[in-house]
């Protein structure tokens, strides 16, 4: 490993038409992207490949057109613009598939940009609080650029790069990506609560991205046994690992560990996981593999949606035709839960969107919207006016359960709507 006086240098052998994988989430390597953000002005046609990046916004400024071009496999603030103008990539791709996409060779990597642990006394450096697809990229590409942190947490299970296999590297002490801390809303606070009337003792939790899954697990503290396999880590689970209520003792698969590919939250989380073997870091074609989860009992897959219509379909990555974030994992978790002994997948929602003025339950999805989920996979939805099962229910039935579930103002629109459209009566 070669030691770069700056982060500048460490970048330098980065070339004109390379593809470059970049470390994600909270673990985003930003000293790393600015450094080739301006390293980039001296070369063209470089494609930085990504999940969600945070505090990229030196790599997004119109400055890097012809330079930089950024391949999103899921959207978010830096990108989520771009991706709309047509001055970067979207792949819509099931999570657990993208590691496959690098070790068979079918998406080229020259280049991995990440951001590391200092290495132990073996050499070993770790991913600390994202594996996600990042330790796949690592394994095939033809050099690794790493940004050594003293903060970063040294975590346990798939985290692990040998500074033999860093090309070059530039250490810093810099503070780590922190996110959350909103207490939950009114809306989001009962739905959180219908979505915990739902879950029963003994369950294994997925939890995706948002304030409506910690909204839930804020209301779990009454449940006993329960476990942790999920892609995403958060501060919502602190409190019931801490009372014993997370245990993870019921679970087939790491019984005993907490199961996560990456964690975002606040630096109470990033001190949790830091050298604790009681939360494994693994790889994300693992964690995500629906018949992995599927080895659990009553897997309870909590993800959320922009938009549902009433027969099941879900929209989970895109308004219309515009691109908002991405597929993810949540259909992963949902088949993961399908297959699970007593499984159940939930798709949680705010009833309306725009302040109140449109609903987010509708009789037909918006033009160029995403079906992430279909309706056939679909299993309870729930908002803050109550719960919908829809798994083996009919058009009919799903359309009469979903109204019940709308905001007040809508329901008679949807209801005419779904005669109208469907030919369906709604009572």
């Amino acid at each position: 490993m070669i030691y770069a006086k700056s982060a500048q240098e460490a970048v330098s052998a980065i070339d004109s038409d390379e593809f470059v994988w970049c470390h994600s989430m909270a673990a985003t390597p930003k000293v790393l992207l600015d450094a080739l953000a301006s390293h980039a002005l001296s070369r063209s046609n470089i494609t930085l490949m990504q999940l969600h990046l945070e505090h990229a916004e030196s790599v997004t400024v119109p400055a890097m057109e012809g330079h930089v071009r950024h391949r999103c496999f899921f959207a978010g603030k830096a990108t989520r613009e771009l991706i709309n103008a047509g001055r970067a990539d979207y792949v819509p791709m099931f999570l657990s598939e993208l590691p496959k996409l690098f070790r068979k060779g079918e998406q080229r990597v020259d280049t991995a940009l990440v951001q590391v642990s200092p290495p132990d006394h073996h050499g070993n450096c770790s991913l600390g609080i994202s594996v996600e697809a990042t330790r796949a990229a690592c394994e095939v590409a033809g050099r690794i650029i790493a940004h050594i942190n003293p903060d970063m947490p040294r975590t346990h299970g798939d985290s692990f790069i040998n500074v033999r296999n860093i090309h070059s590297a530039f250490e810093s002490r810099e503070p780590l990506i922190t996110s959350g801390g909103r207490p939950p809303s009114a809306v989001e606070s009962r739905i959180g609560a219908n979505v915990a009337s739902l879950v029963e003792n003994g369950a294994c939790l997925q939890m995706g991205i948002g304030a409506i899954p910690d909204a839930a697990l804020r209301c779990l503290g009454g449940h006993s046994r329960l476990g942790i396999h999920t892609e995403m880590f958060s501060d919502g689970v602190l409190p019931l690992l801490d009372a014993g209520v997370i245990d993870n003792s019921q679970k087939k698969v790491a019984r005993g560990r907490t199961v996560t590919g990456f964690a975002m939250g606040s630096s109470e989380l990033y001190g949790y996981v830091h050298d604790n073997p009681e939360v494994t870091f693994l790889d994300i074609e693992f964690v995500n593999n629906p018949t992995v989860i599927a080895k659990n009992p009553r897997v309870t897959s909590i993800n959320s949606a922009l938009q549902i219509d009433l027969s099941g379909q879900v929209c989970a990555d895109s308004i219309g035709h515009r691109i908002y974030s991405g597929v993810g994992g949540q259909v992963d978790f949902v088949l993961g839960a399908t297959y699970s002994e007593r499984g159940k997948s939930i798709i949680a929602l705010p009833s309306t969107a725009q302040g109140g003025q449109s609903s987010r339950l509708v009789s037909t999805l918006a033009a160029g919207a995403g079906v992430v989920t279909t309706r056939a996979q679909v299993d309870y939805v729930v908002t803050e006016f109550g719960v919908a099962q829809l798994r083996g229910r009919s058009l009919s039935q799903r359309a009469a359960a979903l109204v019940a579930i709308a905001h007040p103002d809508f329901r008679e629109t949807l209801a005419r709507e779904a005669y109208e459209n469907l030919h369906i009566t709604v009572s």
